[in-house]
């Protein structure tokens, strides 16, 4: 007898020294680990609590979950200039061996001469025919392998880094915080669909499927070989910027957002759509506030101006009045990017 409560006894010491320590590791555990204590990582956690718990006022069915994301300066780097306009520029000197004749046109001429400061003052007309020129009259299968080779081995010139690896880990941490709890994540960016579809899925474990970008044509046609293929087209199909985001929302989703996340202008009417949708909704806008570990430019708060990722002090005021968060780089993240000691 006496055995056995010394066996029932140590049994019971077991069981509450195992409940406890998981009680503690329960308690302890933060699904956004570089976030700051503070209003924006509260919200997340709030937002996500009311819309998940069955008991909830706000509950939204595991179908209705949908949250999506900016990509350029909300989910990674866009300073100095967006990947794939690097990309993009990377592409002329083969567009030019292909077509001699565009060696002495502009603004083909300032890419080939290799002038930086030149290549900086390009307008966005420049650009635009750049584009056109490097990314469209090649077959989709083509354009893909050429632009997974290239972010193979490109590399961003601050830190040195390939630039799918310069995503940022607070954010990181969103997506998957949501994911667990049954959203799906989408990308809804200004940025080429073509290009960002390359690498979402290996990138932000955000599928193809749900990349919805800048959109342009596509003919179908046979190769020499009878086997059917897709070249791209110089034709624009969807511009996914500003208004153009919820139209491209409408169209390849079909469902409003729960919770949207951006960082400039060309986020305003995601936000302000997701926003409008009953029960509770969550609008985020990432504010580049911290010069020392990345970039600081609006010229929201009195930061430097930037064509790149525009946040004047209008859109911080408008997300202060319609209860958007506005996200500081500097204050509310402890880490920035995973490769960080």
């Amino acid at each position: 007898m006496k055995h056995f409560i010394t066996f029932n006894f140590a049994r019971r010491c077991a069981l509450l020294i195992w409940l406890l320590a998981t009680s503690s590791a329960f308690a302890q555990s933060d699904p956004l680990p570089s976030w700051n204590d503070g209003p924006a990582k509260q919200a997340i956690v709030a937002f996500v609590k009311a819309t998940t718990d069955q008991t909830s006022p706000n509950f939204v069915p595991p179908a209705a979950r949908v949250a999506t994301f900016d990509q350029d300066g909300t989910l990674w780097v866009e300073k100095p200039m967006y990947s794939q306009v690097m990309y993009c520029l990377d592409r002329v000197p083969a567009v030019v061996k292909a077509k001699p004749e565009l060696a002495n046109v502009e603004p083909f001429k300032t890419v080939m001469s290799g002038d930086r400061e030149a290549m900086a003052k390009l307008t966005k007309e420049d650009l635009f025919k750049i584009v056109a020129a490097t990314l469209t009259g090649i077959s989709v299968d083509q354009f893909h392998t050429e632009a997974t080779a290239w972010l193979e081995k490109a590399k961003d010139p601050r830190w040195k880094q390939p630039y799918t690896q310069l995503t940022y880990l607070p954010m990181q941490e969103v997506l998957k915080f949501l994911r667990t709890n049954g959203y799906k994540t989408y990308i809804v960016t200004g940025g080429g669909q073509d290009f960002v579809r390359v690498y979402a899925e290996q990138t932000y474990g955000i599928p193809p499927e749900q990349v919805v970008g800048t959109a342009g044509g596509v003919k179908y046609g046979y190769g020499s070989d009878g086997k059917p293929f897709l070249t791209k087209e110089p034709r624009l199909l969807l511009n996914d910027d500003n208004a153009g985001k919820v139209e491209g929302i409408h169209l390849m989703i079909g469902r409003r957002p729960y919770a949207a996340f951006g960082n400039s202008t060309g986020d305003r009417e995601m936000l302000e759509y997701t926003k409008a949708g009953d029960g509770a909704r969550l609008a985020m806008l990432v504010l580049h506030d911290d010069a020392q570990r990345e970039y600081a430019y609006g010229p929201a708060s009195g930061l430097p101006e930037s064509k790149v990722g525009t946040f004047p002090q209008s859109l911080y005021d408008e997300a202060q009045n319609k209860g958007w968060i506005v996200i500081s780089m500097k204050n509310d993240w402890k880490r920035i990017f995973a490769f960080e000691p």
